[in-house]
């Protein structure tokens, strides 16, 4: 039996995904079985996403925790991690700068579950820090900067290029709407397309590019997959954004509204009603009537 070469070409892309997509539907199967026994796994300090709710992000910390040991046991530091994610994600934009989206789409899910576990990892260890986490924010940017770049290189020469621009921009003013909000006292974790969302949607359009683009006859739809994804994530992206500066010009406006409404005086009881005549001056005696009324 001879097996055709468009078969091969895929499968080299599908291949490397098929150990890790077992173990996430094994890992599923799992989760819900604990559930459906009444033993949930036990998981502390997630974070959860608008998007994908507390039981999703549960699963994922949960499936993800043996990587977690593994770093806690290897003596590898907080920002060592992170330097390893923003390392993976430079080297997906490279890969995408080169058209090999098989990879660039592997190097950004490394990328992107390092960046998931070096938050816990530093809690655990209680090396939490200010530093820290201005390192892990300003990584994340780099690493997201880095991948558009590698994407904006291999469509440059389409009308495509603006989606990557417009997936970079809304991506930036997600992040930053919240950094500056949170400078000036408000907290905004709201919006349907936060960091890991945006992952994972770049990483399946990717992945479905690379794919399609495995074989002659499907190649020519790889470029406008890729970048109907990236447009997808743009408009998700500054939708959010949007809503975030809404939220964050509400809250900021309501001390200001309240303190206006306390400086507001009440009206006095003189102000309010006239004050009630007494009866003998409502009907006057005749004598006091003018003479010519008389």
């Amino acid at each position: 039996m001879v097996i055709p070469p468009t078969l091969v070409s895929r499968l080299t892309v599908i291949a490397p995904a098929l150990v890790p997509l077992a173990g996430l539907v094994l890992s599923v199967a799992v989760y819900a079985a604990r559930h459906a026994i009444g033993r949930p796994p036990v998981v502390e300090q997630i974070k959860s996403n608008e998007l994908f709710g507390p039981r999703v992000s549960r699963w994922a910390y949960w499936t993800f925790r043996p990587f977690e040991r593994a770093l806690l046991t290897s003596g590898i530091s907080p920002n060592a991690i992170t330097t390893a994610s923003l390392v993976a994600c430079i080297g997906a934009g490279v890969a995408l700068a080169l058209g090999h989206l098989a990879t660039g789409a592997w190097l950004y899910a490394a990328g992107g579950i390092l960046d998931l576990l070096d938050g816990r990892v530093a809690r655990a260890l209680g090396r939490q820090s200010q530093a820290g986490a201005l390192f892990d924010s300003v990584a994340d940017r780099w690493a997201e900067l880095a991948m558009f770049a590698g994407y904006a290189w291999w469509l440059r020469e389409t009308p495509w290029l603006m989606a990557v621009l417009g997936c970079s921009a809304g991506s930036m003013m997600v992040s930053y709407t919240r950094a500056r909000a949170e400078g000036l006292g408000i907290a905004l974790r709201g919006g349907a397309m936060q960091r890991a969302e945006r992952i994972v949607l770049v990483i399946a359009g990717t992945m479905a590019a690379a794919i399609l683009g495995a074989e002659a006859n499907t190649a020519a739809w790889a470029v406008p997959t890729a970048g109907g994804f990236l447009a997808l994530c743009g408009v998700l992206s500054a939708a959010t954004a949007l809503r975030r500066w809404a939220d964050a010009y509400r809250a900021l406006g309501e001390p200001r509204r309240r303190d206006s409404a306390a400086r507001t005086p009440s009206p006095s009881p003189i102000d309010a009603a006239p004050a009630p005549v007494p009866p003998d001056e409502q009907h006057p005696p005749p004598s006091s009537l003018p003479t010519s009324l008389a």
